[in-house]
């Protein structure tokens, strides 16, 4: 067996007033109860270092620039890389990268066990909308905020099993699994904030956010038999509530732990990194059973089109 204890470190609300040292030592926190617990690697969320800053709209660039991170780790989340080094742990976490050449994304990170960056992926699929809506109960500018990733969905070798990142709004496309179950993918470290109502549907609430959450986690960690590890930050965030409902997904599709607050919690779990070996091997053996001679439509066009010719 390849086992990796992990935890998954959700996180309560970042409110706008908390400084980056505040939240880091909430995320020590919860890695010394993971150290306690015997973890190997911790998942934290997206956008763990600060609030979940695009429902705010900002016109200056300077203020919108204060909740970005120049380069990692920097002053302020050393402490961590520090701590889980001298614990031995990898770690993950979301926060906003703004790069030396002026470019701003909503990014995750992977260490080892040493605390060096192994993996960084950029957020591909931003939700929202780029400029003010009145229409809507709040806003969602991750478009006026963040451009599209630019570094694809990749898979990387680390603590002897395939790994891979994806975040939140990432989680309801099957492309993001299958680009990386074509490469092996056993583990997916996916952060996210959701809030708690649909901006454009009044009467999608909690329970509804929440199904949808765990049923896209789900289905992509059954179709490409590997674990996926959802971490949410949850709780009124700036008048704001988010779902929480941080989840771990075995490779088929069962949730063996799933958060019980909307607050600081750890919820661990032994994962088998063996036990995605069934599955690549009988029912998605893409080798096998795979017909991309018949899927060009997945990447020859963007939007829905009729068989008639009219766009959707």
């Amino acid at each position: 067996m390849r086992t990796i204890t992990i935890g998954a470190a959700q996180m309560g609300p970042n409110q706008r007033a908390d400084t980056r040292a505040d939240i880091v030592a909430r995320m020590i926190a919860l890695l010394d109860q993971a150290a306690a617990q015997g973890c190997d690697l911790v998942a934290f969320p997206e956008l763990a270092l600060t609030t979940f800053f695009p429902r705010w709209y900002m016109q200056d660039q300077a203020e919108v620039d204060t909740w970005f991170e120049h380069a990692m780790p920097n002053a302020a989340t050393q402490p961590l890389f520090d701590r889980a080094r001298h614990h031995g742990i990898a770690i993950s976490f979301g926060y906003a990268e703004l790069t030396p050449d002026g470019h701003r994304y909503n990014t995750s990170i992977l260490t080892d066990c040493a605390g060096q960056i192994v993996g960084k992926y950029r957020k591909i699929h931003l939700p929202g909308h780029d400029e003010y809506d009145p229409e809507r109960s709040f806003q969602h500018l991750e478009k006026r905020y963040f451009e599209p990733g630019d570094l694809g969905f990749n898979v990387w070798r680390n603590m002897d099993a395939w790994m891979g990142l994806c975040i939140c709004n990432d989680r309801r496309w099957p492309e993001t699994y299958r680009e990386m179950g074509l490469q092996g993918v056993e583990l997916v470290l996916l952060g996210y904030n959701t809030p708690s109502v649909n901006s454009q549907a009044g009467d999608e609430g909690p329970e509804k956010r929440l199904f949808h959450s765990e049923l896209s986690m789900q289905a992509g960690a059954y179709q490409n038999s590997t674990w996926v590890i959802g971490v949410a930050k949850g709780g009124d965030e700036d008048g704001h509530p988010m779902i929480a409902g941080s989840v771990i997904v075995d490779p088929e599709g069962q949730i063996v732990a799933r958060a019980q607050t909307d607050g600081d919690e750890l919820l661990v779990h032994p994962c088998d990194m063996d036990a995605c070996t069934f599955g690549k091997q009988t029912i998605f053996d893409f080798k096998r059973h795979r017909r991309p001679e018949h899927y060009g439509r997945i990447t020859g066009q963007v939007g829905a089109i009729t068989p008639d010719g009219k766009a959707l």
